[in-house]
Order: C-alpha cells, then structure tokens, then sequence
C-alpha cells in the first residue's frame, strides 16, 4: 500500500527553520546552520514528501534549499507575498514562525507550485552581483539628487562620496563582464541579446540573470512571468482598464528602459511606438507595449532562430 504524500512548510529565519507538515501534523524546529540542516535531511528521507515549500527570505533560505534539491527532495521557492495572500484567503491573520510554516505546508498542499531546477552557484553569483550595481548606482543617483539641494559646506562631501562609489562601481562591472565571459552560454546569449537596437550590457545581464526561462516558454507564458502581459479589470457591465503588474520588476524596468532607448535607435521599435500613439495611446502605455514587444522577438530569438536581430525578420 503506498504512503500518502507529506506536504511540507520551513519558514526560514536567520538562526532557526521552522518546520511543519500538512493537515495540522508535526511541528518542530532546528538550527539554520550545516547541523541543524543535515538532521533536517535525514528526517524528511524517512517521509514521503510530496512537496516542500519554503519562502523566498534574502539569502537565509539558500543553504536550505540547496541542500534539499542536492538529495533529490521536490523544494519550491515562494514568493512570499503569494504566500501571504493565501494565508488571507484561509483567514489566517495572525503570523508566527510555526504558523507560517503551518500555511506553507497548506500551500503546498492546495496549490502545489511547479518544481523548477534551481540555480547553481555561478548563477547566484551573478544576480548577486547584479544586485549589488543596482545599490551601488542607486546610491550615485542619490547622491547627485542630494547634492543639488545640500548646502555649500556639504557639497564637497557628497561629491567625494561620489567619487569613493564611482570606482566600486567600475569594480562589479568587470565582475559582472568575467563572469558573463567564464560561461560560454551567458556568452552567447549576452552577444545574442546585444545585437537588439536599445539592449546594451546591463540590460543584456539583466535578462541572463534574472530571466533564465527566455526562449523556453511560449510567448503569453513569457509576458505573464514578466509582467508584461495586460492583466483585464472587468465586473459585470464595468470594463476597466487592462494593466501590467507583477512579475519580476527587474527584468521589467530593464525592457522598459530598452523601450526607451528602442524608440530612438530601433526603427522596429520606432515604428511600433509611433502606431500606437497615432492611435491616441499614451506615451507610457506605447512603452510598455514596446517592451511587450521587445520581449517577444527576444524569446522567438532564442528560443527558435538563435539568429541575431535582423529587422525584417523582426
């Protein structure tokens, strides 16, 4: 007689995983270090795990994660705010660790997210990095936009915070350059994806880190994992307004700014805009339908030429 699948919830913190299991069954607890892992592992080989859910939590979900999927358990990481309006639909208001580990137990049970390969450690490194120049540029930005207000005696200040973070900068650049070129599949993507009118390095990078899927889903499945596919507002007699949210805002901002740069370098591009706004279209709206677009010959790019941009096949 076969066993009846476990569903099992960790909620992940900093020094401890909160372990439960599906239907109001055990709940326990151990350390989140390589210990406390390992006696974690050696529980659940003697289960019959169904699935095993945890969240997305930074970071401290990582040695986890990597080490159920290296003993071949089925583990998915959540988006925790998925996670969290599931817990509001069940009526599940109040929130501890042994809670929380009890709705993503029930998660698993109910909704059963597919199981996707996980990244391996180049491809950490790489969002890492990627991570790390979107704070570092953010910090440049601030700083400029503070320095156009700050009184004289603070000027001097901001401009050599500048120039300390200008060099960093540089620095996880060529991190990012060595390590796009160690990899000769990030490489022939990165050279694929920049033969695109408006798509330069850091877009280029965007895409290889944050949007592995590219060329391997269809194109509405593409749009909606981005964000990028209009979402219908309808009830009854009321027709809202179709609207894009969701998704994964990096790779999303990265195509709108490609748009951007698109509408004045890309005639493919150009052209699609200009329609769209002759038909009484927004300025936004256009660039997110151009984004849209860009989206979809990347994906047809990879995922059935292989060929770089030409426009008349575009």
């Amino acid at each position: 007689m076969e066993t009846a699948p476990e569903w099992i919830g960790i909620d992940v913190a900093k020094e401890q995983l909160d372990i439960a299991t599906g239907g109001g069954g055990d709940t326990w607890s151990v350390a989140n270090d390589e210990a406390g892992i390992q006696s974690l592992l050696d529980d659940l080989r003697s289960r019959s795990c169904g699935l095993i859910v945890l969240e997305a939590t930074g970071g401290f979900e990582v040695p986890a994660v990597s080490a159920l999927a290296a003993a071949g358990l089925p583990v998915v990481v959540a988006n925790p705010r998925q996670v969290r309006n599931f817990a509001r639909a069940t009526g599940q208001l109040a929130k501890t660790d042994r809670l929380d580990a009890r709705i993503l137990a029930l998660f698993a049970e109910r909704i059963r997210p597919e199981v996707r390969a996980l990244p391996d450690d180049a491809a950490r490194l790489l969002d890492a990095l990627l991570t790390r120049r979107r704070q570092i540029s953010g910090m440049i930005v601030a700083e400029r936009n503070r320095q156009g207000f700050a009184p004289a005696p603070l000027e001097k200040s901001i401009e050599k915070h500048i120039r300390w973070l200008q060099p960093e900068l540089d620095s996880v650049d060529d991190d990012l350059s060595n390590a796009i070129q160690s990899s000769p599949v990030w490489r022939a993507k990165d050279v694929l994806y920049r033969t695109v009118p408006g798509i330069g390095p850091v877009i280029s990078r965007t895409l290889i880190a944050d949007l592995p899927e590219l060329g391997r889903l269809s194109r509405r499945e593409i749009a909606s994992l981005v964000g990028l596919a209009p979402l219908a507002r309808d009830s009854g007699t009321m027709k809202g307004k179709r609207m894009v949210f969701g998704g994964r805002a990096t790779v999303r901002g990265a195509l709108y700014m490609a748009a951007v740069v698109g509408v004045r370098h890309n005639d493919v591009v150009r052209a699609f805009y200009t329609r769209l706004r002759e038909r009484g279209k927004p300025p936004k709206l256009a660039l997110i339908a151009c984004a849209h677009k860009l989206l979809t010959i990347l994906n047809s790019m990879v995922s059935r030429t292989g060929e770089p941009w030409r426009q008349q096949h575009a």
